[in-house]
């Protein structure tokens, strides 16, 4: 038998969406695939999915991992000419 799955919430889906972003968002810029306007307009839904931080452990985790992914993103929007 599977293991259930915890309830999900619209913060924790975003969350989940966020954290799934950050890598399309790096390998779109690095394969210069996507723009720098649209790479900023992606990461500023990541940003907003971690605005309102939830007490679950996950959740914190996930934040994290978002946050973390932003600041390479905008590092490397920092640095493109």
């Amino acid at each position: 038998m599977s293991k259930p799955l915890p309830p999900s919430t619209p913060a924790l889906n975003r969350l989940r969406a966020a954290t799934a972003l950050i890598p399309i968002i790096e390998s779109g810029l690095a394969a210069s695939r996507i723009s720098a306007e649209r790479a900023a307009l992606m990461a500023s839904f990541c940003e907003w999915a971690t605005e309102n931080p939830l007490d679950d452990p996950e959740a914190a985790q996930l934040a994290r991992s978002v946050a973390d992914g932003l600041q390479r993103i905008k590092l490397r929007l920092a640095a493109r000419p």
